[in-house]
């Protein structure tokens, strides 16, 4: 644990760096009033600048929430909650297909194959969807998670599931606070916070029963023992091999 703890932290210092070195420039040529603006006098394909900032969010101190509360004051609630959900799986499936591909070989290195293990049962898991879907309304670990997800092979479907549980409520949240101008956003945010786990909830009990139906299916499929009749004795008595008719001796 304490080498995949390890993995964690330098993957949080990739993320962390950035944001110390070039965080107060982007947070001032990307304030709200500013991407508005842009956004407004633009509208024909600001949406299409909107996605790109969001998903090189992975490498650039992007201005996330600012960016969807900017969607949402441009393009109303439902649309730009969708572009804002859009461009936040995009992010996350661009960090678990870069680690998934290239991130494994580094990971083993630095974390040893036991840390890599550790990672493999952690997200291979019940806890992994868990950790993806609420990491979406965090900082910093939204990118660490999506790309400790890839290094250890979590499975594309629960990954993606898991992501679009956390990032979907999360979009719409905060471009619902663009879009109504919302003063005092902690009650949607909290609205935002409790949703991914419901969501994940429903996910795996969808999962469940699918495992059970399916497990069921092959328990059906095998031949069954029929009772055997009394009075009738087995032909693989001891009286010789079976198969053999007992007659001919």
């Amino acid at each position: 644990m304490k080498r995949l703890l390890l993995l964690f932290l330098f993957l949080a210092a990739l993320v962390i760096v950035p944001f110390l070195i070039w965080g107060g420039t982007f947070e001032t040529v990307m304030s709200p009033e500013k991407l508005v603006a842009a956004f407004q006098s633009s509208r024909d394909w600001a949406w299409l600048a909107g996605l790109g900032l969001l998903v090189v969010d992975l490498f650039l101190p992007v201005l996330g929430t600012a960016v969807m509360s900017a969607l949402g004051l441009v393009y109303g609630w439902f649309l730009g909650g969708l572009l804002s959900s859009l461009g936040s799986i995009g992010a996350g499936m661009l960090a678990y297909g870069l680690c998934y591909r290239l991130g494994r070989r580094a990971a083993r290195w630095f974390a040893g194959e036991a840390g890599l293990e550790e990672g493999e049962r952690l997200f291979r898991g019940e806890l992994g969807g868990w950790l993806v879907a609420l990491s979406r309304w965090m900082p910093v670990l939204p990118e660490v998670v999506a790309c400790l997800a890839g290094i250890a092979h979590m499975p594309v479907r629960r990954f993606f599931t898991a992501l679009s549980a956390g990032s979907v409520p999360m979009g719409f949240v905060y471009a619902w606070i663009g879009h109504s101008g919302v003063q005092h956003p902690l009650v949607a945010l909290a609205f935002s916070a409790g949703l991914p786990p419901m969501i994940w909830l429903g996910f795996r009990a969808l999962y469940r029963a699918k495992a059970a139906k399916h497990g069921a299916v092959k328990q059906s499929g095998l031949p069954r023992s029929e009772p055997r009749e009394a009075g009738k004795s087995d032909d693989s008595d001891a009286a010789g091999p079976p198969g053999i008719d007992q007659r001919r001796r």
